[in-house]
């Protein structure tokens, strides 16, 4: 071996642990010996903050409430300090459930194209943000209304079985009759009596109204749809759980359900038993509503948008998703609620639960018809170009262009519930600026979800971060130092090596990479990173 060559490798096995912190990776011949060359490393900056994960946000505006509720729901959202956004979509959401598919829009003119005004909402904050009270608060006025059901439900079952056992007597005293006359021969005649006797019996039986369903499996929520044929309002609330139920191996049947659900207007026919047989539903008509936390939300955007069940568009179904600022300061509010609100809500929702459908040629109940005048028709057709064009631009991530084009039915169905609720007969042009405002500001809470779920590096930065102040992480770690860890956001290696990218950008890290054997000039590079020693010192 040549001496230069023997002298460079024995350097190298000699300063092998100097060279892979502070000197480059070649060798320069320098009078008849290798010298390394030294590479004073960047003095380190100043490390700047994590940018937030989540875009901002238009705040509520009450305004865009109808008028008979906006008093209402500003009083709940003050009374209970959460966000006035969180009670609005609850009263929203509850308004179209009690209309359901009894009246329906044309959007268009001369189109045969109807909306079904059922809604879906969803309420993003973390735990303790009044979520839960203030859905609650907002579904008051049908917990009324299905008191009320109840109460003249078991009046007309009363009735009912009264009736069904003088049936019954009515049925044994035919059957005597019918013995009479088989035993004269006139058989014609007792056939058509006992007919008759059957044809009667059990006739009318009162369905109850169900206002609002929780937590209940598809075969419940057939059922009670056959009794409920305009629709109903599924709550839960914690949506989490219902989106990863429907995830499941198995539940493509309910999934399929609760899509149609949406639509209002399709029929579905169950393979599963319903009372006893199998069952066609004409229509299935759900509106649904419930809470989820920021966390599980944002796990469930990405595993939708990778491909996974979620990857059909149900969760770009709940138009009404809102994830507002939740204002830091917390002031005491102690009063009674506004009775006079309180009670001009009540009265909305029971008109808008004695609204009459329409009645077609043959004397059936169908939905009622209800359009735009002819300033509103305009501006609608106007706002249809504007987002038809927008959806061709490919501006939009996929899943967040999936969740806009849900907004052909979003606006006019807003509109509808709007006038429907102030009493109108008609769509009016004030109607549909309040749908497309709240347009407006739902597409900003959109982005701020998808945008939270399609880009997992900032929450990965902001756990790597907080492990390393914490200690959890010394200098010089290796991406499998953390990810063999299993910590929250940085369970993979490209989890993170995506989180510590970030934090190099921002100054808190630098990238190192050595040579694995010491003694080898050609061995494949390990990589590693550096702390920078103020982040230590702001931790």
């Amino acid at each position: 071996m040549d001496k230069g060559v023997e002298r460079g490798q024995s350097f190298l096995d000699d300063n092998a642990s100097r060279m892979l912190d502070g000197y480059d990776e070649g060798f320069t011949p320098e009078g008849g010996a290798w010298v390394r060359a030294v590479v004073v490393p960047e003095p380190w900056g100043d490390p700047q903050p994590i940018p937030s994960a989540l875009l901002p946000v238009k705040p509520f505006d009450v305004a865009l409430l109808p008028a008979t509720l906006a008093p209402w729901v500003a009083d709940i959202a003050e009374r209970m300090q959460c966000p006035v956004d969180f009670p609005a979509v609850g009263a929203m959401v509850a308004a179209s459930s009690v209309i359901g598919r009894k009246a329906v829009i044309a959007p268009q003119r001369f189109d045969n194209w109807h909306v079904v005004p059922n809604l879906w909402g969803a309420i993003v904050g973390r735990p303790g943000c009044m979520k839960s009270p203030a859905l609650a608060a907002a579904l008051l006025p049908l917990d009324r209304l299905a008191a009320i059901a109840a109460d003249r439900h078991k009046e007309a079952l009363r009735d009912f079985e009264i009736r069904a056992k003088l049936e019954g007597m009515a049925g044994k005293e035919a059957e005597k009759r019918a013995h009479s006359l088989v035993a004269k021969g006139d058989l014609a005649a007792a056939e058509r009596l006992l007919i008759d006797a059957a044809d009667t019996e059990g006739e009318g039986k009162p369905a109850l109204r169900r206002y609002k369903v929780n937590d209940a499996t598809m075969e419940a929520l057939g059922e009670i749809l056959i009794d409920n044929p305009w629709g109903t309002l599924a709550y839960r609330d914690e949506l989490s759980g219902l989106l990863r139920s429907l995830d499941k191996e198995g539940q493509e049947g309910a999934r399929a359900f609760y899509l149609q659900g949406y639509d209002g207007n399709q029929g579905y026919t169950s393979d599963r038993i319903l009372r006893g047989k199998n069952r066609h539903i004409d229509a299935v008509c759900l509106a649904l509503l419930g809470g989820i936390q920021p966390g599980r939300l944002q796990a469930y955007i990405r595993d939708a948008v990778s491909g996974g069940a979620g990857d059909d568009g149900l969760l770009q179904r709940f138009g009404l998703l809102v994830w507002p600022d939740v204002d830091r300061e917390w002031r005491r509010v102690d009063r009674c609620p506004d009775t006079e609100a309180k009670h001009q809500a009540f009265e909305t929702f029971q008109k808008l639960d004695a609204l009459a459908p329409g009645v077609d040629s043959d004397g059936k109940e169908v939905p009622a018809v209800y359009r735009f005048t002819d300033d509103a028709q305009v501006l609608f057709y106007e706002w249809r170009a504007g987002l038809e064009t927008g959806l061709r631009s490919d501006d939009h991530h996929p899943a967040m262009e999936s969740h806009l084009a849900k907004y052909r039915k979003l606006v006019p169905a807003l509109a509808l519930v709007c006038a429907l609720a102030d009493g109108k007969a008609v769509v009016e042009y004030t109607d549909l600026m309040r749908a497309l405002s709240w347009a407006e500001y739902l597409q900003t809470h959109a982005a701020r979800a998808y945008a939270a779920g399609t880009r997992p590096e900032t929450d990965g930065a902001t756990a790597l971060l907080a492990k390393i102040r914490a200690g959890a992480v010394a200098d010089g770690f290796k991406p499998a130092d953390v990810y063999l860890k299993g910590w929250s956001y940085l369970s993979t290696p490209e989890a993170v090596k995506s989180a510590a990218q970030m934090l190099c950008d921002l100054g808190h890290l630098r990238l190192v990479e050595k040579r694995q054997g010491a003694g080898t000039v050609g061995g494949r590079p390990s990589v590693a990173y550096q702390i920078n020693p103020a982040t230590l010192a702001k931790g």
